[in-house]
C-alpha cells in the first residue's frame, strides 16, 4: 500500500470499475464507493468490505486518491464539479484521477479546477476492457505532473500491467486515442478476413490458426476470433461506447488537421451496427454487419 495514499475514493462502478475498486480493497486500502445507481455500489460493499456512499461528494471526504471511472465527460464533470461532486470535498494535497476514456479538453479543464484547489490531477485512460480490469492488467496511458504520477503509480499498478506517464495533463487520453484508432482498423481487418475465409469456403478457425502466429496476429484475433465465427457478440466492449471513443478522436483529428480515413469509415460501420439493434454488441460485432449485407 501507498505510504500517503491509504484511504481511497472510487466513483463509478460499472464493468470496470467494480473489479478495479475491488483490487484495492483486496490489496489492504480504505475504500470508499459511490455508483449512480445505488444498489450497485451497495452490492460493491458487501462483497468487498468497504463503504458505499450516497454521493461523490460524501465518498470523496476525507480521501487522500479519488478515482473516476464513468462513462462521458459530462459524467465526468458531473461526479466531480457538478452539486455535490467530489471536487468540493477534496481537501488540499489529496488526488484525483480520471479513469474515463473523454476528451483532453476535460482533462485540461478538470487540472486547471484541480490546481486551483491544491489538489494533484492525473487523466488516467485504461485499455484492456472487462477482462483486463477483472485480472489487474490494464494498460494505464497518464497524463500530468511527474510528482502526482509517482504519488498515483503504487495504487495504479494494482490494477495496471503497464502504467506510463506520457506528458502533461491530456496526454493519457490523446494516447488512447491512438489506441482506439488502432483498434477500429485492426477490427474491421479481421471482420474482413474472417468474411472472406468464410466466402472463399475455408475453415475460418484452421486459417486463424495459421495466420495468428504470423505478422497478421494481433490481441483482437487471439480473443475474438472465436465468438466472431459462431456470430456471438453479447459480451465485450459495447459498439455505443466505441462511438463515443471515435467520436473524440475525430474531434481531435479535425483540430490537429490529422487525416483519418479508415476511422471515419469504421465508426460508420458501427453506425450501421447500431441501426441493426447492435448498440450493446461487441465491436467485433463489424463481422455480423458483413454477413448481414451478405443476405440483404
Amino acid at each position: 500500500m501507498s505510504q500517503n495514499l491509504s484511504t481511497v475514493a472510487f466513483l463509478g462502478l460499472g464493468v470496470m470499475g467494480y473489479p478495479m475498486a475491488g483490487h484495492l480493497s483486496r490489496a489492504g486500502y480504505d475504500v470508499r464507493v459511490y455508483n449512480r445507481t445505488a444498489a450497485r455500489a451497495e452490492a460493491w460493499a458487501a462483497e468487498y468490505g468497504g463503504s458505499h456512499h450516497a454521493t461523490p461528494g460524501q465518498a470523496a471526504r476525507g480521501a487522500d486518491l479519488v478515482l473516476v471511472c464513468v462513462g462521458n465527460d459530462d459524467d465526468v464533470r458531473q461526479v466531480t464539479c457538478g452539486e455535490n461532486g467530489a471536487l468540493h470535498e477534496m481537501s488540499e494535497g489529496s488526488l484525483l484521477v480520471d479513469h474515463t476514456t473523454a476528451s483532453a479538453d476535460l482533462a485540461e479543464e478538470l487540472d486547471a479546477a484541480c490546481r486551483t484547489r491544491g489538489i494533484g490531477f492525473l487523466d488516467a485512460p485504461v485499455s484492456g476492457g472487462q477482462q483486463g480490469a477483472e485480472n489487474g492488467a490494464l494498460t494505464i496511458m497518464c497524463g500530468g505532473d511527474q510528482g502526482d504520477f509517482a504519488r498515483a503509480e503504487p495504487v495504479l499498478d494494482r490494477y495496471g500491467r503497464a502504467v506510463t506517464l506520457m506528458g502533461p495533463a491530456g496526454s493519457g487520453q490523446l494516447t488512447k486515442m491512438v489506441n482506439q484508432i488502432c483498434i477500429a482498423g485492426l477490427v474491421q481487418g479481421l471482420a474482413e478476413g474472417l468474411h472472406f475465409a468464410e466466402r472463399a469456403g475455408l475453415d475460418q478457425q484452421r486459417v486463424v490458426d495459421v495466420i495468428s502466429k504470423g505478422a497478421a496476429g494481433s490481441w483482437q484475433m487471439e480473443n475474438r476470433h472465436k465468438t466472431m465465427i459462431a456470430d456471438e457478440y453479447e459480451h465485450g466492449f459495447a459498439v455505443n461506447w466505441m462511438r463515443k471513443d471515435l467520436g473524440i478522436c475525430l474531434e481531435q483529428a479535425r483540430r490537429l488537421q490529422a487525416r483519418l480515413p479508415v476511422t471515419a469509415l469504421v465508426d460508420q460501420f458501427y453506425g450501421d451496427v447500431q441501426v441493426m439493434g447492435g448498440g450493446r454488441w461487441d465491436t467485433s460485432s463489424l463481422l455480423r454487419r458483413l454477413r448481414t449485407e451478405d443476405r440483404n
